[in-house]
């Protein structure tokens, strides 16, 4: 028997019951065909007695409709009827999700309480001053969920077409080209920042509140870059008010397989933004584990992967371990970019 989805909103100090149907109609704006129900008859993973029963909330540390709300709602909603568990979402917004990083860290660590996590992770202590949990040491990964790629995205009428163009026309215009953001320290900032630092480049930075702004000057051509989410940016790109010059993966997309990657043009170029559910430190390992395989079991199958892809989001589950080495990874890579950027925590 399936468990109950519970809605909580830290703004609204309630919750309520919904059904799962209700719950998709409420995301819909944003995610569109990722709320298709999923497969009626989806087989059960884990049969063992916890967590069934049990409540356990998953904290998002950012505002609700987000990506990273909505990939928390689409797990979440799978695991209910898997544990047998109700699922409690929690958004616990602020400080570049910090507070919701807190809250988790300083949990219980019994498996009741677990963080929909993303890269502010490693990058948020380049940031911050003031954080009161260490990123690494305070969170025992249980999975990654998903990697959700970044595009580069120019102008429709841009007098370059590849990133090899746009690094010519940078060099050759020293000064003129402006790079729009969604804010200082997001992963659209950092991309820009490693892309300097990989081309041997200077532009400026123009920081918005958020992507949709950004993209509207992008579109006017009052900036002339954009290293936008692909989620956000990919309708301007099939209207063609965009143009897209490569992804910022190591790979190609499959969402977009005949654009190029950015490290086609700058070997070993990579940002590849990522989402993932951590619990706190001093987990039991059993329980970890427990968790760890229920996760990566549902994101093979078919109906969350679809529900993924409407996102363009791609399906990436790995082990405790594999997820703790690209915390690490990331960590000193976004040290190393901040410190060559000039971003000092404030």
């Amino acid at each position: 028997m399936a468990g109950t989805y519970r809605i909580f909103d830290s703004a609204r100090k309630g919750c309520k019951v919904a059904s799962r149907i209700s719950r998709r109609q409420a995301l819909g704006a944003l995610a569109g065909a990722a709320a298709a129900p999923l497969i009626a008859n989806a087989p059960v993973i884990a049969q063992q007695a916890w967590p069934r029963g049990r409540t356990i909330k998953v904290v998002v540390p950012f505002p609700a409709g987000g990506a990273t709300d909505v990939l928390a709602r689409i797990v979440a909603d799978r695991l209910s009827a898997v544990w047998g568990a109700s699922m409690v979402i929690e958004n616990r917004a602020g400080a570049g999700g910090n507070i919701g990083m807190e809250q988790v860290a300083r949990a219980e660590p019994n498996g009741e309480t677990i963080l929909m996590g993303t890269a502010g992770l490693a990058i948020n202590r380049y940031l911050f001053k003031a954080m009161k949990f260490d990123g690494s040491a305070d969170f025992a990964p249980l999975s990654l969920v998903s990697i959700m790629p970044n595009l580069a995205v120019a102008p429709a009428n841009a007098p370059y077409n590849s990133i090899a163009e746009l690094i010519a026309y940078i060099k050759a215009n020293p000064g003129k080209l402006t790079c729009g953001t969604s804010g200082r320290g997001t992963s659209v900032h950092l991309s820009g920042e490693l892309f300097k630092m990989m081309a041997g480049v200077q532009f400026e930075h123009l920081h918005y509140r958020g992507s949709a702004p950004a993209l509207q000057d992008l579109i006017a051509g009052r900036t002339g870059v954009m290293f936008d989410n692909m989620a956000s940016c990919l309708p301007q790109v099939q209207a063609k008010t965009l143009k897209a010059l490569a992804v910022t993966t190591s790979k190609r997309s499959k969402f977009l397989p005949a654009v190029p990657t950015v490290s086609e043009a700058l070997p070993g170029f990579d940002v590849s933004p990522w989402f993932g559910l951590l619990a706190p430190a001093k987990t039991p390992p059993q329980t970890i584990e427990l968790m760890s395989k229920a996760i990566r079991d549902i994101l093979k199958e078919p109906a969350v992967i679809a529900r993924l892809d409407a996102l363009a989001a791609e399906s990436s589950g790995s082990t405790p371990q594999e997820f703790t080495t690209l915390i690490r990874e990331e960590t000193e890579k976004w040290g190393k970019v901040t410190a060559a950027a000039g971003i000092t925590p404030t």
